[in-house]
């Protein structure tokens, strides 16, 4: 018998040596032309700013396709009204806090897959997941009230994404309805309507583009 090195040398020059990994593919490219968005980071005065679904700290438990970059885009005209929520919560101590703004649509088909082969559909016949969102327009944003300095969210009743009738935001008493009530005012003196199953889930009127399929980090 032949020993085993001379074996698998005989296999190698035979032509049976292990096939070579394929290349990793290519990242996606960018559009060359971009519409306008705004990071919110950029405003003044900033928001604190956590986007869950560049990571796995979201209700899906893994980060999203689009999101390769924890960043908040907003259309210039919704990025300015929230420059002025901000202003106007200034004296009040308080700030925003935002979870999410612009989302690729292939996120939101992600979210869909998600609910349908978990057996969760009744997430998006409730009404708290949509097949098409005013987030892949740049027009949406998910955001709560944290206190100046310190960054502490106020207290609003349920986490972020708690598809639930105590996220609904008249669903709540005492200071949670008051916390809830402050941010929807805030919010709608800037042209911000709250969708009422969430608390956190704002959308800008003034935005009627086309839905965005372009991942995060293409925008600059």
């Amino acid at each position: 018998m032949l020993p085993r090195v001379l074996v698998v040398c005989a296999l190698a020059l035979a032509g049976c040596a292990p096939p070579r990994l394929a290349p990793p593919p290519a990242a996606e490219s960018c559009p060359a032309e971009l519409p306008a968005l705004v990071d919110v980071a950029t405003l003044r005065p900033p928001p604190r700013v956590e986007v869950r679904y560049a990571t796995p700290d979201n209700f899906v438990g893994r980060p999203l396709p689009g999101y390769d970059a924890p960043r908040a885009l907003l259309r210039p005209e919704a990025a300015q009204a929230l420059a002025r929520v901000q202003q106007r919560l200034q004296p009040q101590g308080l700030g925003l806090k935002v979870w999410d703004a612009y989302r690729p649509v292939r996120a939101t088909l992600a979210m869909v897959e998600w609910a349908e082969s978990t057996g969760r559909r009744w997430v998006l016949d409730q009404g708290y997941v949509a097949r098409e969102s005013g987030h892949n327009r740049g027009a949406t944003i998910d955001l709560t009230l944290v206190r100046l300095g310190s960054g502490e969210e106020l207290e609003m009743g349920t986490p972020y994404d708690e598809f639930s009738e105590r996220a609904h935001t008249a669903n709540a008493v005492g200071e949670v309805a008051r916390n809830r009530e402050t941010l929807r005012q805030a919010m709608g003196a800037e042209g911000w309507r709250n969708y009422e199953k969430e608390w956190w889930h704002y959308s800008h009127g003034s935005v009627t583009h086309p839905p965005l399929d372009v991942p995060l980090r293409c925008f600059r």
